[in-house]
């Protein structure tokens, strides 16, 4: 069993991998650092108008292009298969909400970048339901985080698919996640500095539970102290400055509840009297929950700056290397922020400062408006403020544009597609049907270069599909279809069904054929036989 500290010894220093990397022949293909944040709001990073620190995001950002219209599936699990097979998940039964198996013809990135001399890497949150190591998904090194529940532990965890002990003092699985990932960049400079390379870094944060350092959470003490709606307010006009939006704020909902939440009794039972269960005005509050509710929000924010500095230890190892300008960054979140209120782990104890070990806190359904803004909901509805991602991407040697932004419409099941398409392969399917995924590598050299057909979300009973600049979506089982022209209501305030019944009878049968197609071939192709996983937990 090969421990994290015998791992980081194994792939040598910082200092002795800086000067393996610096006399290394460049690589012939790019390089790919591909980031996945976890429950991240559109809005919440400072390139995207936030109000969270995010210096080396917005250095990303300044030296490549911001997309505005990325999409996730709404979820933590879906979207990872999306991105690591470029089919939707309804296509490979990646979704808990999919019933069947999975089908023979799930291929995943490495099987794609192999063959054409790449490394592969993960380091981070997995929640897929395949293993990472040989019979599975086929990474060369893989370091597995599969206990979604704690930030300062771990229950499971695996090293190239080998349990890890659980660690000891000090762990913190943000920082983990990057040091593994260095301990691997650092391998390669030293033993497959020829080859080029693909890592996949996926950190947990901020998923909950908020979870982060005393001294990172101070930073954020009174950051927050005039609450959601001011912060919402204040976030709008320096994102249409910045290009990134031209519809107004969406109302809070506060009516709005999702299905994986604690009953609010044991809630406040367990969280106590400064919980706050709906996104109602923060002028309603009274000083207790105010205060709770600033420093939920303060955990939030603290989480993702450690995320940030995280994410800089690894970008100084590329440059260390000296590959930094050969590798294509992107950056994602896997859905909106999310709105639940969840008591599980170790449960909640209300004795210890919030954000320590002990604590279980969710960031609710107030910040996570917030955190989406300007658009409406959040995690695990198929609205836009569940499926928006931040989507950064940043190539100095393979791009002329710096600080610009890409409107083009873009999901998770392209992030296959352009990865190969970059590393000269193929990304065509075998034995399977064609990918979900189109390749938006042209919209990297020029904004409008990558047009979508359409794009099909189906989560939790919520449903909609997008073609061109039309939205037709459906919440719930029962949720009538509502119809919204995003050119101008992208915060989906206007439905147009009653106007439009024809568009909407079109759409609605797209929809209803792509997903009676995607069924129907999944369950006709054979069962995988590729080593599964029992991971199929909500994230």
């Amino acid at each position: 069993m090969v421990d994290r500290r015998s791992f980081l010894r194994l792939a040598g220093g910082a200092a002795a991998a800086a000067a393996l990397g610096a006399g290394a022949a460049p690589a012939r293909k790019p390089n790919f650092l591909v980031i996945l944040a976890d429950d991240m709001g559109f809005s919440d990073a400072r390139c995207y108008g936030g109000d969270v620190d995010t210096p080396n995001l917005d250095r990303l950002a300044a030296g490549g292009v911001r997309f505005t219209q990325g999409y996730s599936t709404a979820r933590c699990g879906p979207s990872r298969s999306c991105l690591l097979t470029g089919y939707y998940a309804q296509q490979t039964a990646s979704d808990i909400m999919t019933p069947g198996n999975v089908p023979a013809y799930t291929r995943f990135i490495p099987d794609y970048l192999k063959p054409l001399g790449y490394r592969t890497y993960h380091s981070g949150k997995w929640h897929m339901r395949f293993a990472t190591g040989a019979g599975g998904v086929g990474f060369d090194h893989s370091y597995t985080m599969l206990d979604e529940d704690r930030y300062f532990t771990q229950n499971r965890h695996a090293l190239d698919g080998q349990p890890l002990p659980k660690p000891g003092d000090g762990y913190y699985s943000t920082t983990a996640i990057a040091d593994y990932a260095v301990g691997f960049l650092q391998e390669h400079a030293r033993d497959h500095a020829e080859d080029p390379f693909f890592l996949y870094l996926a950190p947990h944060s901020p998923h909950f539970p908020l979870h982060a350092p005393a001294e990172d959470i101070e930073r954020y003490r009174d950051r927050f102290a005039e609450g959601w709606d001011v912060a919402r307010e204040r976030k709008l006009p320096r994102m249409r400055r910045m290009g990134l939006v031209n519809c107004p704020l969406a109302p809070r909902e506060p009516g709005m509840w999702t299905r994986w939440n604690t009953p609010d009794e044991e809630l406040f039972a367990k969280t106590g009297p400064g919980e706050v269960a709906r996104a109602v005005a923060w002028s309603s509050l009274t000083a207790e929950q105010k205060a709770f509710q600033r420093t939920k929000m303060a955990i939030h924010a603290a989480m993702i700056t450690r995320m940030d500095l995280e994410i800089g230890k690894v970008v100084r190892q590329l440059a260390a290397m000296g590959a930094e300008r050969d590798t294509v960054i992107l950056f994602l979140s896997d859905n909106g922020a999310s709105s639940e209120q969840l008591i599980r782990g170790d449960g909640h104890d209300r004795t210890v400062p919030p954000g320590s070990a002990r604590s279980f806190l969710g960031l609710g359904p107030g910040w996570a408006t917030c955190s989406n803004a300007p658009f409406r909901l959040h995690k695990s509805w198929v609205n836009e403020g569940g499926i928006a991602s931040p989507m950064i991407v940043h190539w100095p040697n393979g791009m002329k544009d710096a600080n610009k932004l890409r409107h083009d419409q873009c999901h998770f099941v392209d992030v296959l597609p352009t990865v190969v398409d970059l590393a000269g392969g193929s990304a065509a399917s075998e034995g399977g049907p064609p990918l979900a995924g189109r390749s938006f590598a042209p919209a990297l050299r020029k904004d409008g270069a990558a047009p979508r057909e359409f794009l099909y979300f189906n989560h939790n009973d919520n449903r909609a599909i997008r073609v061109g600049d039309w939205k037709l979506i459906a919440t719930g089982a029962n949720g009538p279809w509502e119809l919204y022209d995003l050119s101008k209501d992208r915060c989906e305030q206007h439905d147009l069904a009653a106007a439009q019944p024809g568009r909407v009878q079109k759409l609605a049968a797209m929809w209803t054929g792509h997903d009676t197609e995607y069924a129907r071939v999944r369950e006709s192709a054979p069962p995988t036989t590729r080593v599964r996983m029992n991971n199929a937990r909500q994230g």
